[in-house]
């Protein structure tokens, strides 16, 4: 296992997201999955979150592992939890592949290639210890990295390459040690190799 340890500066500043945005603006749903408009980020995740656009990640390397981190405990919501790779909102008029390789640069220092959409209509509603909610349609993507990663502190605070079946196992046998969303989509995933 590795941890994050120092703060590291990357294009888009830790402030932004990496998006370039002060305050991140995610795209709002219907209850359709069809795009209705857009609100900062900070407002959106409370006690009654509006449905809204995200995406989660599975990156692997060349020897077929896939990457899990642990949740920096900074996280407003699920803090200290394993979960896949890493998780993010796409900008307003950003693609979700563009959106998969900002994030896995912002998030882990990681150039990701070979984006491939494993769950495109995953959608999952869950409320953490805090009272806080996700309520997001979380199209799943699985990706290669070369490398090990950088992660931001602000983000993961450790990481761990391991067998993508042996994950399966300990997720759906220990689920209340990963986040939410990663044990409905290990339920979902029938091919869990990049």
């Amino acid at each position: 296992m590795h941890t994050a340890e120092s703060t590291i500066e990357r294009a888009g500043d830790q402030q932004t997201g990496g998006s370039g945005f002060v305050d991140d603006l995610v795209v709002l749903l219907d209850q359709n999955g069809r795009e209705i408009g857009t609100a900062p980020k900070s407002s959106v995740h409370g006690a009654d979150t509006s449905l809204h656009l995200a995406f989660s990640c599975y990156v692997f390397n060349d020897r077929g592992e896939v990457l899990i981190t642990r949740r920096a405990l900074t996280k407003k919501t699920w803090p200290g939890v394993w979960t896949n790779s890493f998780c993010g909102h796409p900008a307003p008029a950003e693609t979700l592949p563009d959106a998969v390789r900002r994030r896995a640069d912002f998030e882990l220092g990681l150039a990701v290639t070979g984006i491939d959409l494993a769950l495109p209509l995953f959608r999952y509603r869950a409320t953490d210890s805090s009272g806080i909610v996700e309520n997001e349609v979380c199209p799943v993507y699985l990706a290669v990295a070369t490398g090990d990663p950088v992660p931001n502190p602000d983000e993961v605070m450790e990481f761990t390459w391991t067998d993508p079946e042996t994950l399966r196992g300990s997720v759906l046998a220990s689920p209340f040690a990963f986040s939410p969303w990663m044990v409905l989509q290990m339920r979902e995933l029938e091919t869990f190799r990049a």
